[in-house]
Parts: structure tokens; C-alpha cells; sequence
């Protein structure tokens, strides 16, 4: 059995699949340059594109991790607060002090 199987391929993407593959390789030289000097802009665009999302993906979580860091250290504030109001609670309702 060897590694590429010409009836398995032909089997498993059928008849018009192996003609289409055919036609691409054998048009190729033809249309490549074509397609190669088109999909060049097109790329530069995507990654432009991709750059300035990143930038702004940026910004967006570094202001997302400052306003989760405000909202952690107001809560130990306020668990601060209300664990030295129970502790004052608990001191004044101590029995040796009544």
C-alpha cells in the first residue's frame, strides 16, 4: 500500500474534483502573475487592516484592565469597611466589656 493512492483520491473527491485539480495546475502559468499581481493589494490591505485592529485591541483592554483593577481595589475598600464595622460590632457586644 503506498503512501499516495491515485484510486483513493479519485474515489474520495470524485471525477470533477480531479479535473478542476488538473485544470489549476496546467493554468496556473498562465493565470498566476495575473492573480499574484492583483492579490498583492489585496493583502497589504488585509494586513493593514490587521495591524490597526490590533492597535485598537490594544487600547480597548488596557482601558478594560484599568477599570477592572479600579472595580477590585474599590471592593477590598469597601470589604475592608464592612469587615471593621462587623469587628467593632463583635468588640462592643464582647462580654467582658458589658
Amino acid at each position: 500500500m503506498s503512501l499516495f493512492d491515485l484510486e483513493d483520491l479519485v474515489e474520495d473527491i470524485g471525477i470533477p474534483g480531479v479535473l478542476i485539480g488538473v485544470g489549476a495546475v496546467v493554468l496556473a502559468p498562465i493565470f498566476g502573475p495575473a492573480l499574484a499581481k492583483a492579490g498583492k493589494p489585496v493583502a497589504k490591505a488585509a494586513i493593514k487592516g490587521g495591524i490597526v485592529f490590533y492597535e485598537k485591541s490594544k487600547i480597548v483592554m488596557a482601558e478594560a484592565g484599568e477599570a477592572f483593577g479600579d472595580l477590585v481595589a474599590q471592593s477590598k475598600a469597601e470589604l475592608a469597611t464592612e469587615l471593621d464595622e462587623n469587628s467593632i460590632v463583635q468588640v462592643s457586644n464582647h462580654p467582658e466589656t458589658n
